[in-house]
């Protein structure tokens, strides 16, 4: 449903992070900006996961947003060919996954569960019926809500009210427990049934009923921001946060090193043919990261003693915790032992990032 208010814009005072969600605003893409025919995974704004079951998507950060709402950015999908057409099994939707550990003033599972309520503005070329959908990941319950996209091409800002669920409690780690989604496509293995409107069991058929294929023609397009989720039946003013807070809080599911041609840290030959380097994370990580780089001829080097030693990629990691990894080559470089120098990566499309993403 559409509400005429505009959320005031500016920062909120006494900022408690009421706002359960990660980067709702869109305001940080450590990964890219822009993909052209994504597929399924985390591809350009944090924390945000696209499933991708059909068309050639284009997802991008765009720089269109609710005028007067104090957004910059949104999150935008763009059929790039004639049409998506989702099979029986395909869906087509944006996830956002929280730990369990970030959950448990819910008390959910209790007789003294919350309500939770959703916020967001959507722009759409599609009109009709669209779904959103929260899964407790934990003890496989899921409910879903259906709101209406009334004008084409028009910001319009949503609230959905989830009731409480005093049934199966999320447990607390740092697992994924609660599911956010935001569909804009549903093949029919997802709309079959009856909409789920109240906690259930969860039965894929209940799941999307009623969403309208939002990307049926080539150019359709739906984008997404301002989006909140918060303990309560009543939707608030979206929680701003300042930038440097909100990237520390991405930091710890994805970490951006180097891009580019950036140093990348002090590193040392352990044998002739031998290299390691240690980076250092600049926030603690949900848990210990694997390593997402580009290799490349000559992608990478050393400079030490008067000298450079070229190396393409990293061969894996070595020790890594919570704060730090040692990387390393084995195959592509040739020195002294107990030489250091400093690494660096040498080449326009190079990168280092760690990853741990629920």
């Amino acid at each position: 449903m559409a509400i005429s208010k505009i959320p005031s814009a500016g920062f909120q005072d006494n900022v408690k992070f009421r706002n359960i969600i990660i980067n709702g605003d869109m305001s940080i893409a450590q990964r890219s900006t822009s993909e052209i025919n994504v597929s399924t995974g985390y591809r350009t704004c944090d924390r945000w996961r696209i499933s991708r079951g059909a068309g050639q998507i284009t997802m991008s950060q765009a720089t269109d947003a609710p005028t007067g709402s104090g957004f910059v950015k949104s999150l935008k999908f763009l059929e790039a060919s004639s049409g998506a057409n989702p099979g029986a099994s395909d869906v087509n939707l944006i996830t956002q996954r929280i730990e369990g550990q970030n959950l448990q003033y819910l008390l959910k599972g209790t007789s003294s569960a919350k309500s939770l309520t959703l916020s967001f503005w959507i722009k759409a070329s599609v009109t009709g019926t669209y779904i959103a959908h929260l899964t407790d990941d934990d003890n496989s319950r899921f409910i879903s809500k259906a709101y209406t996209v009334s004008s084409a091409n028009t910001w319009e800002y949503k609230t959905i009210t989830f009731p409480p669920d005093t049934t199966g409690a999320f447990a607390n780690d740092n697992g994924r427990s609660l599911d956010v989604e935001l569909y804009f496509g549903a093949g029919s293995n997802f709309t079959s049934g009856t909409l789920n409107t109240t906690w259930n069991s969860y039965t894929a058929a209940n799941q999307a009923v009623g969403q309208v294929n939002a990307l049926a023609s080539a150019n359709d397009y739906v984008q997404f921001t301002g989006v909140q989720l918060e303990a309560g039946e009543v939707a608030s003013d979206f929680e701003f946060l300042p930038v440097d807070v909100n990237l520390q809080r991405c930091q710890r599911y994805y970490y951006l090193h180097v891009s580019g041609s950036q140093d990348v840290g002090v590193g040392g030959y352990y044998i002739s043919s031998q290299i390691f380097f240690n980076i250092t994370f600049p926030n603690t990580m949900r848990a210990v990261p694997t390593v997402v780089y580009v290799s490349g001829t000559n992608y990478y080097k050393i400079s030490r003693n008067g000298a450079t030693d070229n190396f393409n990629d990293i061969a894996g990691g070595g020790v890594a915790s919570l704060n730090e990894i040692n990387l390393y080559n084995n195959s592509q470089v040739s020195g002294t032992a107990g030489h250091a120098g400093y690494v660096r990566s040498n080449n326009a499309s190079a990168s280092i990032a760690l990853n741990s993403e629920l």
